[in-house]
């Protein structure tokens, strides 16, 4: 048995997964997110603020205390959207290298390509999905980036047929275009003006026709299942593999770009560092919804708790 650790931080959170390895499967320790907007301002600025390197690093410090007090073996960290875009970088990577490097030697984070993160995505995502499904289009949605993949599930890694990092999330969104309390109808046509001409790209690379189910991951995905099930609080175990059909998901939406922030606030499965930013998501995901449908007569949304984490911790055991 292996004790393995994988963390992901992108622009609006940062995640890990302890696991242990064992006959072929992950089976989880320890699963934690933190949102620590480390992307803040950067589509704007170009640069890491240093607020957002100081909460991210206080999260980081945090976790390399749970990998020594649970005797992680190994640990890979990947940088996501918001690192490929910081002019200041290495700022980041050095304090990565300090705090990781305390507790594992030599380990730091690094930043990987949207193919890379797209692929492991995949592969974290359809491990626990019947084949039967396939092919599968799994939509990473992030802060800063919205990663899109179509592949079959393979016995270990899924095997990915094509993908697309499109610079469209939650985060980049808002900052760009919502900025009322609640966003106004010009603002939010202005959104999706930009979402409809980067899938627009994204789907030319990407052809989401032969898709037969579609897999929506990270924190957007998952709050939007919450409320499309009217759970009155998060249960991921409750998520993980939640079903929502394209007219409940597209109502939730609606609903969420109609609220106020103190509304969208008082939602019970909404955790507090997605309230400014779900928005954006919204409509990305409402953008995907039609275009999915009106391409491959696809009818619901499958959300998955497993993503890129799990790609990670997978990349280490043995035959990534």
């Amino acid at each position: 048995m292996t004790r393995l650790a994988g963390i992901d931080c992108g622009t609006n959170s940062i995640r890990l997964l302890i696991a242990d390895f064992r006959d072929g499967r992950l089976r989880d320790v320890h699963r934690e997110m933190r949102i620590v907007r480390l992307g803040q301002g950067v589509d704007a600025t170009g640069e890491f603020a240093p607020e957002a390197i100081a909460r991210t690093r206080a999260a980081l410090t945090d976790y390399a205390a749970l990998l020594a007090e649970h005797h992680v073996q190994r640990v890979r960290m990947v940088a996501t959207s918001a690192t490929r875009d910081a002019a200041n970088r290495d700022v980041f990577f050095a304090m990565t290298a300090e705090v990781l490097g305390s507790v594992i030697v030599g380990s730091r984070a690094e930043v990987i390509s949207g193919a890379q993160e797209a692929e492991l995505s995949f592969r974290g995502a359809v491990g626990e999905l019947d084949g039967a499904g396939a092919p599968f289009v799994v939509v990473d949605l992030g802060g800063g980036s919205t990663e899109i993949v179509l592949g079959q599930a393979g016995d270990r890694s899924g095997e990915v047929a094509a993908s697309y990092s499109a610079d469209i999330g939650c985060v980049r969104l808002t900052e760009r275009c919502l900025h009322a309390d609640p966003p106004t109808a010009a603002e939010v046509s202005a959104a999706r003006k930009v979402v409809r001409e980067r899938l627009d790209v994204a789907l030319r690379a990407v052809p989401v026709e032969a898709a037969r189910t579609w897999v929506g991951l990270a924190g957007t995905m998952t709050t939007l299942s919450a409320l499309a099930h009217h759970m009155t609080s998060y249960d991921p175990a409750v998520i993980h593999l939640s079903r929502v059909p394209l007219d409940s998901l597209l109502d939730v939406c609606d609903g969420l770009l109609g609220m106020t922030r103190a509304q969208r606030a008082a939602l019970g499965p909404m955790h507090e560092g997605r309230v400014d930013v779900i928005g954006g998501g919204a409509i990305v995901v409402q953008e995907l919804a039609r275009e999915l449908h009106q391409r491959a007569g696809i009818g619901e949304l499958v959300v998955s708790e497993h993503d890129i984490l799990d790609g990670i911790v997978l990349s280490m055991a043995g035959d990534g």
